[in-house]
């Protein structure tokens, strides 16, 4: 079956989410959603989240899936809120535990926090074949990005996370944790292995040159174009340009915030006995 698919652009962070269905009152899967976060102010506020909500509800989809790319260092995830609104089971890659265990001393939530992936409701084993409704998927490991980072086969449509960016983007950074730029070779041309028409659906678009945000394109057109990966770079050429370009490249703005929220499945810590919520900040740790 040829999924339906909407999208929601969060121009803040660059973030798109997805909402994958068959039909009209038929069950879906929420892909990458995103909690608006004010890193001045430390406010947080559901716009985009509720966006969703509205199209779910207006189209009676019955919420199966809220599934995760990988643990994002750029946004934080609004699976929590989603869950307690429009039900759903939360789903991420079983090396979740590799980036909860690399993170989590970092962020000193050792005891505290598990790392056993044990704060999402199901762990993907690559490969790992699943029904969204009617609808059949497939969950790709693609690691390189983070050890974690899985893609998701639905029919013609493969969500890839932070793997590959519009053509004229390239790809995903590969200096976290866990990183590995040769992996991110091997993983991309699994994708780019894939019919040439298969859809591929990004996770992010940092438009060049003030273009139009974009988040669909072809395999095809990744193979002919892509500024990093296109047919014809070897790996070594691909890892030695991603080495040097990663070593320019800023953190990410909402890495801090992001990553310690998201390796636990989107949920902000407890409040202490005054009632607020408090994100941690480690000085000189990262």
């Amino acid at each position: 079956m040829t999924p339906q698919i909407q999208a929601f652009h969060d121009p803040a962070t660059g973030t798109v989410t997805y909402i994958v269905y068959e039909t009209e009152g038929s069950d879906c899967a929420i892909i990458d959603s995103v909690l608006d976060y004010d890193p001045k102010s430390g406010r947080t506020s559901t716009h985009s989240a509720d966006l969703v909500i509205d199209f779910a509800r207006a189209h009676d989809l019955k919420v199966q899936w809220l599934l995760e790319t990988h643990a994002h260092a750029d946004h934080l995830s609004a699976a929590p809120y989603l869950v307690e609104r429009l039900g759903g089971r939360v789903g991420i890659g079983a090396a979740i535990c590799t980036v909860q265990h690399a993170f989590s001393a970092i962020f000193h939530q050792v005891p505290k926090a598990p790392q056993d992936g044990s704060q999402f409701d199901h762990l993907f084993q690559p490969e790992e074949e699943f029904m969204i409704g009617r609808l059949k998927a497939r969950a790709l490991h693609v690691p390189g990005h983070t050890p974690a980072d899985l893609a998701y086969q639905v029919g013609d449509a493969v969500f890839i996370g932070d793997t590959l960016f519009m053509p004229d983007v390239g790809t995903a950074r590969c200096d976290f944790p866990g990183g590995s730029a040769s992996m991110l070779y091997r993983s991309v041309r699994r994708l780019l292995d894939l019919p040439p028409a298969t859809r591929l659906f990004m996770c992010h678009d940092y438009p060049p040159g003030g273009r139009e945000a974009r988040w669909e394109v072809t395999v095809a057109e990744q193979r002919a174009g892509n500024i990093h990966i296109r047919d014809g770079v070897s790996e070594a050429q691909f890892v030695a340009m991603r080495t040097e370009r990663d070593a320019t490249l800023d953190m990410p703005t909402l890495i801090l915030p992001a990553i310690q929220v998201n390796i636990s499945a989107g949920r902000l810590p407890p409040a202490e006995e005054n009632g607020v919520r408090y994100l941690k900040i480690p000085i000189n740790a990262i």
